[in-house]
């Protein structure tokens, strides 16, 4: 069995994660293209959302996982 995992760093703090590239949340706002953001920056962007009335951004399950594929 093999599993599908990405790794790369995060757009908002640059720190390297690993991730679901097919589940992770991420943005082009910065760089024109799509970049992955890491769960504890995105548990900051959402608690920052919530302070301001907005809903938080949904987060896949298994976003920072390894998936298994066949």
């Amino acid at each position: 069995m093999a599993y599908m995992i990405a790794t790369g760093c995060c757009i908002s703090c640059g720190r390297v994660f690993m991730f679901n590239p097919h589940r992770v949340p991420s943005t082009s706002a910065i760089t024109g293209r799509r970049e992955p953001v890491c769960e504890p920056c995105m548990a900051a962007i959402n608690r920052k959302r919530a302070e301001m009335g907005l809903e938080p951004f949904a987060i896949l399950p298994g976003a920072y996982e390894p998936e298994e594929h066949p």
